[in-house]
């Protein structure tokens, strides 16, 4: 992939950092959903979140949180996971919402695969002025595509970081980031990311 065919989204449009499910079920070794390509993102997901704090970006954490004991339509495709409460659903590591950057990082819980799909997400965006939003986590074929795609729906300009994106799927999740490229967004390195976030 060649990245972004032009600078269009380079534009100095309000950016938020968007980070997907960067959760114990993926990134942990205890976790159900683990794989071990996952950790390998992990130095560049800090990357991007430091940078976001430096420059006082908004900052979207993303979480797969399902209710227990409730009717679930996603667990006629997935085992269950993600349990609200329980280990795999809570955020890997030093990920999640830092109290200390005040209102500037939110939480967005999910149920389904875009975190658009039934949040407030897009409603927080447009009250915050953002136009551009630079994406990573998990799994690319996957939760960051549909956010992505949704994303890409309501009128943003979506960034997909390559090296901060990973899936058990390589195949899946190489040609979803050339159908982002292709149709939705714009496939960035990581230079290019945090320059964006800046």
């Amino acid at each position: 992939m060649s990245g972004a065919r032009s600078d269009e989204w380079q534009v100095k449009d309000g950016t938020a950092l968007v980070l997907i499910d960067v959760q114990n079920n993926f990134f942990h070794p205890d976790g159900g959903n683990y794989f071990p390509a996952a950790p390998e993102i992990v130095g560049n997901l800090q990357v991007l979140l430091s940078s976001a704090r430096r420059s006082g970006a908004l900052i979207v954490h993303v979480a797969d949180r399902h209710r227990p004991g409730q009717p679930d339509f996603e667990l006629h495709k997935l085992p269950g996971h993600c349990v609200q409460g329980e280990f795999d659903s809570e955020f890997f590591e030093s990920f999640g919402p830092s109290a200390a950057q005040g209102g500037n990082e939110i939480l967005v819980a999910k149920r389904r695969f875009s975190a658009f799909m039934q949040t407030d997400l897009d409603l927080a965006l447009r009250e915050n002025g953002i136009e551009r939003l630079v994406v990573a986590g998990v799994k690319t074929n996957v939760c960051v595509r549909a956010t992505i795609q949704d994303g890409f729906g309501l009128g943003y300009k979506c960034l997909l970081v390559t090296d901060a994106t990973s899936s058990n799927r390589p195949k899946l999740a190489e040609s979803s980031a050339e159908d982002v490229d292709r149709y939705m967004g714009w496939a960035v390195s990581m230079e290019d990311a945090v320059a964006a976030l800046a």
